[in-house]
């Protein structure tokens, strides 16, 4: 799906993840994958958005043993993880996605687009 690169759509694409997984019965891992998706989500919209009109990408994939979830922004730069102060109130996004993930990364964009990926995936778990 893209949506646009706008902190005001970030509740509707948590909610949208949030229903697809539940489709797929992802319950155990739904609340870690949620919430790492919303955290990509405001990087992507942060940093890697320079134009009103942008777009986010946002795709879900899942193999049966493996979610993975893939934002795609318009920017080149890669994520630069950082270690924020224990008063800033931002900063800390990719250590948690790092923390709630079983990998991440990123990846150059498909063919014939600018910008970059940024992916995570998680092991698909039993329920508890």
């Amino acid at each position: 799906m893209a949506v646009p690169a706008h902190p005001s759509r970030a509740a509707g694409v948590r909610r949208t993840v949030a229903a697809q997984l539940a489709r797929w019965e992802l319950f155990a891992i739904l609340d870690d994958a949620v919430l790492a998706t919303g955290e990509l989500f405001a990087n992507a919209v942060r940093h890697g958005s320079a134009d009103p009109g942008d777009t986010i990408a946002v795709v879900l994939e899942c193999s049966g043993r493996e979610l993975r979830v893939t934002l795609a922004d318009p920017s080149p730069m890669p994520p630069r993880p950082r270690t924020a102060p224990a008063s800033a109130e931002a900063g800390r996004g990719l250590s948690i996605v790092s923390a709630l993930a079983d990998d991440w990364g990123t990846e150059p964009p498909e063919p014939g687009d600018a910008g970059k990926r940024v992916w995570f995936s998680l092991a698909v778990r039993e329920p508890v």
